[in-house]
């Protein structure tokens, strides 16, 4: 079963090109990929992916949100009441970040290993690793080939 899922994932990554269509073969790549190195069970699997997905949706959401506060500042002209205040706003955002975060980890307590969790963060960057190769690869040879 590994083997396959591996198979499968190396040959996703050669099938994958980095548009917006293909988000859900990244998403399922990825899925692939943390199901097979954090080792669930159907059962982790059923109860994990759940939490993860709303987890992702939500901090991606108040990752947005900061950076629609901050990308059209005018640093020559903002006033520092201006500054203080977008400050603020950006510190609660930066709060329920740090909450969700909090409740993530509480609510993978309760559905992995704690051990699983701390591999989770290995895992994620990893895939984001092969993920940024595979880009830079098919960069290159497109670049190659100009």
């Amino acid at each position: 079963m590994k083997k396959i899922l591996t198979i499968i994932f190396v040959l996703g990554f050669y099938l994958v090109s980095f548009s917006q269509d293909n988000r859900d073969k990244i998403k399922t790549l990825k899925i692939a990929f943390i199901t097979e190195k954090l080792n669930l069970t159907e059962k982790e699997a059923q109860a994990f992916w759940p939490v993860y997905n709303s987890f992702e949706e939500e901090y991606m959401r108040l990752r947005r949100q900061s950076y629609e506060k901050r990308k059209n500042i005018d640093f020559q002209n903002i006033t520092d009441k201006d500054a203080e205040a977008l400050l603020n706003e950006i510190r609660v955002i930066e709060k329920k970040k740090y909450t969700l975060k909090e409740n993530y980890v509480n609510d993978l307590l309760k559905v992995i290993s704690p051990k699983k969790i701390i591999l989770l963060n290995k895992v994620e960057d990893d895939f984001k690793h092969k993920i940024f190769e595979e880009f830079k690869n098919r960069r290159g040879m497109r670049n190659a080939k100009d």
